[in-house]
């Protein structure tokens, strides 16, 4: 079975996301002299490189979802076996945790936290749910090999034009919550992030839908014509 190999890859990889972005978070804070503007500007350039290698190394075993949202997309598209969801989910949310045990204790902190950072307000989850629309519009229309580097920018990007800072990722609030840190979401804030986030994920399926080429059969009067010839039509 192929199943345990991608698991594993989608908690290691998860686990190292959220290493990547709670640990960049405490060093940009602690370096920045309370300038928060350059504290998330830190926060987001480490994770756009970190996102970018982790979409390679594990794109190839896993698809390197690392999102619950976004592995509830591809269930239904039918490129995940939907037998795999909820196990692909479970493995997410494991490596997630323990991504931002890692980040606590690569600093020194205390492992178990709880975050108090109260991120609410209709703001924060219209944010929400752009930036999860944005970020499944950009996976369903990557050109091939493309993937990695699109959604790394527009992570990046989503940092700094959305007022939630992106986080687009039902499993990354998961883990930001057991992190009292500059990356932190605390519970209360947490549900309201993850619905905005999932309907964000069906809008950006929505609109990649809607942008595919409409497809008719053979002999219909729009038909488009490969070479201009009535002998070569491709529906």
């Amino acid at each position: 079975m192929d199943l345990p190999r991608k698991l594993a890859a989608e908690a290691l990889g998860t686990a190292l996301l959220l290493a990547v972005v709670i640990g960049s978070g405490i060093m940009g804070e602690r370096l920045a002299g309370g300038n928060v503007a350059i504290a998330l500007l830190a926060n987001a350039l480490a994770t756009v490189g970190g996102l970018y290698i982790l979409i390679e190394v594990f794109g190839p075993i896993s698809g390197a979802h690392f999102n619950p949202a976004v592995s509830a997309v591809m269930a239904w598209r039918g490129d995940l076996p939907k037998a795999a969801l909820l196990p692909y989910v479970a493995a997410q949310l494991v490596g997630a945790l323990l991504g931002a045990w890692l980040a606590h204790a690569m600093f020194d902190l205390a492992i178990l936290q709880v975050s108090a950072k109260l991120r609410s307000g209709s703001g924060q989850l219209i944010a929400e749910v752009v930036a999860a629309a944005g970020l499944l519009l950009v996976i369903l229309r990557a050109p091939a090999g493309r993937a990695a580097v699109m959604v790394a920018a527009y992570i990046g990007a989503a940092y700094w034009f959305t007022a939630s800072t992106s986080f687009a990722n039902p499993a990354a609030v998961f883990g930001r919550m057991f992190s009292d840190s500059f990356a932190g979401i605390a519970p209360a804030s947490a549900t309201g992030f993850v619905l905005a986030q999932f309907a964000g994920a069906a809008i950006g399926l929505l609109i990649h839908r809607a942008l595919e080429p409409r497809r008719h059969p053979a002999g219909h009067p729009n038909v488009i014509e490969a070479s201009g010839s009535e002998d070569s039509p491709v529906s």
